[in-house]
């Protein structure tokens, strides 16, 4: 199937539903993820680790959900919690909202993935003088291995499980934004940290972990540090959430960067427009690289064939000169992130120090690999033949009657 995705060209701010300010990728998908699956929680490897619930992500590559398993992660700074990603039916498709890191717990759907997370805000836990404290009766912490826990009960409807994973839509759930949740909507968000990213990317790499072939039954749902899928601390699926049977014209379904105005129920409208750094790219791809030697060696275009043996030579020339231009501009970057990563190394720089880095040069690479594509874009439009004047029409004497 060819899979359609299309670049943002501009967003109505206000009347799009957003969730951070440098704003992420939206896939939209034809038809809905499987259930969220069934499992239990793996201990709190150690002090101010956040759970981030496990969550149903699209590969478009392959035309497949995969589970990313559910994981304990470090914040990237004190005082900040994770809003987890989710899926909206909006513009008559399944849109994919990610997550992201805050001052407090955004909307993500009413989604109740579990373990504090069960639609709205979160009740596993809370920051003190710069340290997270436990809630035990939701979390599962081991406090001969984590000492800053406490017990809240938290009274929620046990009688029926809701096990969707996506809101609104033919059996979503129904849920809004609250007034709390547009106000956390407006804070300063940091995007998912790079072992969550280490974690999902593992995760779409192992084929047992998509949904046509598991059934909405993953291998392992949950692990208690990042991309570690194996051992004791893995925690299996027990379950799958309801059976699923992916369409059977799911070669034909549509995956794309939709410019729909998500349904107003999906998300707070935000002043923020989403940074161009994050869209895909002209085949579709998403601009996920965090250094320029990550960014994949695109086609070149074919050599021109103008007819006119002068101008090819001349547009071939442009072309490689841009080329040049551009190779140049990539091993400048490269090396300018690899001498900031030796002074994080001799500076035995923290974890969070090391995250805020490498979200500076992923941010400094889309941002390169963006301007080179318009750059390539604006040359095949200089380069375009243009379209020829039509005839001069003579004079035709006038017909007698």
């Amino acid at each position: 199937m060819r899979i359609l995705i299309r670049a943002f060209m501009f967003v109505v701010v206000l009347l799009t539903i957003s969730r951070v300010s440098f704003a992420q990728l939206q896939i939209s998908v034809s038809f809905a993820p499987p259930a969220l699956p069934v499992y239990d929680q793996p201990a709190c490897p150690g002090d101010d680790y956040i759970w981030t619930p496990g969550y149903w992500a699209w590969d478009g590559d392959d035309e497949d959900y995969y589970w990313v398993p559910g994981t304990w992660v470090e914040a990237p700074e004190a005082g900040l919690f994770w809003t987890p990603p989710y899926w909206g039916w909006a513009g008559g498709h399944y849109v994919f909202y990610d997550g992201y890191w805050g001052p407090h717990v955004g909307f993500y759907g009413g989604i109740d993935y579990g373990f504090g997370y069960f639609g709205d805000g979160y009740a596993g836990g809370r920051w003190d003088n710069g340290h997270f404290f436990y809630n035990r009766s939701v979390t599962n912490v081991n406090v001969t291995v984590v000492r800053n826990v406490y017990n809240t009960t938290v009274v929620r409807n046990t009688t029926v499980i809701n096990r969707v994973s996506y809101n609104g839509g033919n059996g979503g759930v129904n849920a809004r934004p609250s007034a709390r949740d547009e106000e956390a909507a407006r804070d300063r968000h940091i995007p998912r940290a790079a072992s969550q990213t280490r974690n999902m990317e593992a995760a779409r790499s192992n084929r047992e972990f998509r949904a046509s072939a598991n059934q909405g039954k993953p291998p392992v749902a949950a692990t208690a540090k990042p991309a570690e899928f194996s051992g004791r601390e893995a925690a299996k699926t027990k379950e799958a959430g309801a059976p699923y049977h992916p369409p059977a014209n799911r070669g034909n379904a549509q995956s794309r960067n939709d410019n729909n105005r998500p349904a107003e129920n999906n998300r707070p409208a935000e002043n923020n427009r989403p940074a161009e750094n994050n869209r895909p790219n002209e085949n579709g791809r998403t601009n996920s690289v965090t250094h320029p030697n990550d960014i994949p060696k695109g086609e070149r275009p074919a050599p021109p064939n103008t007819g006119n043996a002068k101008t090819d030579k001349k547009y071939q020339a442009q072309e490689d000169k841009l080329s040049t231009k551009q190779d140049q501009q990539r091993q400048k970057l490269q090396q300018k992130q690899e001498q900031e990563h030796q002074q994080l190394a001799k500076r035995n720089a923290n974890e969070a120090q090391k995250q805020q880095v490498e979200q500076k040069h992923q941010q400094q690479t889309q941002q390169l690999q963006q301007r080179h594509t318009q750059q390539q874009q604006h040359l095949q439009q200089r380069q375009a033949p243009r379209p020829a004047s039509p005839p001069k029409q003579e004079n035709q004497p006038k017909e007698k009657h």
